[in-house]
């Protein structure tokens, strides 16, 4: 076929507009930094905002609406009196926790329909952002380049407690920093931490959790993935410890709802706490992930899930005891498979070398680099191939050794038996493993973790070098024939450590407890690791790090017109992009959202995680909507182009103008990878729609209360001079 001029002119602007949109849709930004480099590009994408009014330490922002959920996920403010919206899995621990057999709360849902119902969480908390400093001077001034990894660490280390608290004194605030492109910046981050956090509301797990499994990680999404609490605060408005004195917090700044819809092309900003990314990792990095660490992931927790599973699926009490530990171990283990597809589909690795040969040609073009990185990537590829014999070792270590709850309740116990009697020291090691075991004998199944821990250890003995194990392993092996659920019984019989009282009683005799047979399975393990596991982890550890500061430093000169973000690191960040769907696979076409309608039809398979409660079926059939339906239709999830990962959970997605479009819950299936490979041709979050939030609470629930604390707004917008121009021309092309 021949192409003339303007189907040319017509193919470059396409794969300039993919460029633009592929560098502009990328990354995980910190917010104060925004005005410097991105508000161009998100303005040109259709944001109607300034950087000012995302980050400002002088007036309410954006950032004044956001918090850090329990440290492990990320919530907003969506009222003037403290109500806080965030995943319906991020509140499942809290929402568990208030749940029993009789006054079951994860099937069906609770709404405190004043404010005295509102339940108390004790070890919830939520924390805000003051303000973000570049501290890298204050941290790195006046030491040697010339310092060993670890002295250097040390040395940091020393500098930072100083920095915190000159920077805090005389205030109710903490700080942390942390490091960014491996140490080359570093950053504090001033907070504000309130701990009388009071769970407000949330759906039943047949909305919350609709899907389950099946659905998790994939697209088309029918989730109604949110919970809400509220923090309070003391009368001066400050934290304080839960007291019925205290006051629903007024936060500086918190999110219009805006029910005006989403269309494809429409702006989409994503603010939260992305956990941990590893966009700079070398091809060294990432084959053994995907070959062998992710496989290996995988499949110890196919096991675990079956155990667990069974038992769930044969006792009630067992079920809600397990469900929120079923929906740990399931989360990150089709999140590994989802991964390695999206960076086999990707072909990350082969990018990772092109990447690492245009390097190497930018290298060896001037003497000066030649000196400075010329054996760079060969040290990197070396020291990998000294890390990696012990990379499985130590996944199985933590998936397979951890994976029952004796062993991890072992660790505190060890811990407590190598304190003297008396001692501060042994007081608090006491402490923390009586607070440890009551959280587990809470939800504790003495049969499922017999099976846990005898299948695992079977799984551990089998893939593990024997110079690897420990001699106990070894023995055990030999003693009962490879039997090792006879070795399990033994272990169980014998053991103080399967229930809170006996667990309680072995500690206040930290001599007598070294000996338990639980704590002497998991010390031999623990003696082994650090012998030959460990120290290798470290000084490989220490060794990359170096390294890979090296390189990203390098990779800095080598593109000085390119706008690096730093990896995730549970610390604040913004993501932008656009409202869109996407063709991941061959064949397979995501539209940009879903309906109520589709939570019907997956109803009608019959398959348990798609059950759906009959009031919501009611509604459904009536078209009961009120104001929040689109053309007669309820809108349930949607998808978007922001770059996202694990912490990004609960963290709102925002329209143009700084209202709540929805709340990001999930990624795509393929869109996993994106921790260590983002492609913009594939890479899609996952949000639940802010109009299927309302209508659940007004016509689902009834807490049209909680409705009328909001601010709730209906604005559409046109596509952007550039979204719009690449439509038209997409147009065009068909």
């Amino acid at each position: 076929m021949k192409i003339n001029g303007k189907q040319f002119s017509l193919i470059l602007f396409l794969c300039l507009s993919l460029g633009f949109r592929a560098k502009a849709e990328e990354g995980m930004w910190l917010p104060q930094l925004i005005g410097a480099l991105n508000e161009g590009d998100m303005q040109r994408l259709g944001m109607r905002m300034s950087a000012q009014d995302i980050y400002n330490i002088n007036r309410s922002s954006l950032k004044d609406a956001i918090v850090s959920f329990g440290g492990f996920c990320t919530g907003e403010m969506i009222s003037g009196e403290g109500l806080l919206l965030t995943n319906h899995h991020c509140g499942y621990g809290a929402v568990q926790s208030h749940s029993s057999v009789e006054n079951d709360l994860l099937t069906n849902g609770f709404w405190a329909m004043s404010r005295e119902e509102e339940l108390p969480n004790p070890d919830l908390f939520v924390t805000f952002i003051v303000r973000i400093e570049d501290v890298t001077d204050r941290v790195l001034g006046g030491l040697s380049p010339n310092l060993s990894e670890s002295l250097l660490q040390d040395s940091v280390s020393a500098r930072i407690p100083g920095i915190v608290k000159a920077s805090t004194k005389g205030t109710h605030y903490g700080a942390q920093i942390k490091p960014f492109f491996y140490g080359n910046k570093y950053f504090m981050f001033v907070t504000e931490t309130f701990r009388d956090v009071r769970l407000v509301g949330a759906p039943p797990s047949s909305i919350g959790k609709f899907g389950g499994d099946t659905d998790n990680w994939v697209w088309p999404r029918h989730t109604g993935d949110f919970s809400m609490f509220r923090i309070y605060a003391g009368p001066d408005g400050k934290p304080a410890k839960y007291s019925k004195d205290n006051v629903p917090l007024q936060p500086r700044h918190f999110l219009p709802i805006n029910i005006g819809g989403v269309n494809p092309g429409d702006f989409s900003l994503v603010f939260g706490f992305p956990g941990r990314t590893q966009e700079y990792l070398t091809s060294y990095a990432v084959d053994p992930l995907v070959n062998k660490i992710n496989p290996a992931r995988i499949a110890i927790r196919d096991e675990k899930l079956a155990i667990m599973r069974a038992d769930m699926d044969a006792s009630d009490k067992v079920r809600i005891q397990y469900a929120s530990k079923y929906a740990r171990v399931a989360n990150y283990w089709k999140k590994w498979i989802g991964e390695n597809r999206g960076l086999k589909i990707t072909e990350a690795i082969e990018k990772k070398r092109r990447g690492e040969e245009k390097f190497t040609k930018w290298v060896e073009a001037d003497a000066e680099r030649k000196r400075k990185y010329g054996n760079l990537l060969s040290k990197i590829e070396g020291v990998y191939d000294l890390q990696n014999p012990v990379r499985l070792p130590s996944e199985y270590m933590r998936e397979a050794v951890y994976g029952s709850e004796l062993m991890t309740l072992a660790y505190r116990a060890s811990r407590v038996a190598k304190e003297k009697h008396g001692t501060k020291s042994y007081e608090k090691a006491v402490a923390s493993a009586k607070s440890y075991a009551k959280r587990v004998f809470k939800n504790y199944n003495l049969p499922t973790d017999k099976k846990l821990f005898a299948r695992l250890m079977e799984i551990y003995a089998r893939d593990i070098p024997a110079d690897i194990q420990p001699e106990l392993l070894k023995q055990a092996q030999a003693k009962y024939k490879g039997d090792l659920t006879a070795w399990m019984k033994k272990i169980y019989k014998k053991t103080a450590l399967t229930d809170l009282a006996s667990f309680e009683k072995a500690l206040e005799k930290p001599s007598k407890l070294a000996k338990d047979p639980a704590v002497v399975v998991h010390n031999a393990f623990r003696e082994k690791y650090e012998s030959s596991v460990l120290p290798v982890l470290r000084k490989t550890g220490n060794e990359l790090d170096l390294l890979m500061r090296t390189y990203v430093s390098a990779l800095m000169e080598m593109s000085p017109d390119r706008k690096f973000y730093p990896d995730a690191n549970s610390t604040m960040r913004v993501s932008y992009g656009i409202i869109d769907g996407a063709e991941p696979e061959d064949g397979v076409l995501y539209t940009h959202q879903t309906y109520l309608e589709g939570i019907v039809r997956k109803n009608e398979t019959g398959n348990p995680d798609f059950e759906m409660p009959a009031k919501l079926r009611e509604l459904y059939e009536k078209k009961d909507y009120g104001r929040w339906a689109h053309k007669g239709k309820m809108p349930v999830c949607f998808l978007a182009s922001n770059h996202t990962t694990g912490g990004n959970s609960g963290s709102p997605i925002i329209d143009a103008s700084g209202n709540l479009i929805g709340l990001n819950f999930d990624r795509t299936w393929q869109s996993t990878m994106s921790d260590v490979n983002y492609d913009a041709r594939i890479c899609r979050n996952i949000g639940m729609d802010a109009r299927y939030l309302l209508f659940i609470i007004d016509k689902y629930a009834g807490a049209t209360h909680l409705i009328n604390e909001m601010k709730i707004v209906s604005v559409t917008y046109e596509p952007s001079a550039e979204t719009e121009k690449v439509a038209q021309e997409e147009a065009t092309l068909d």
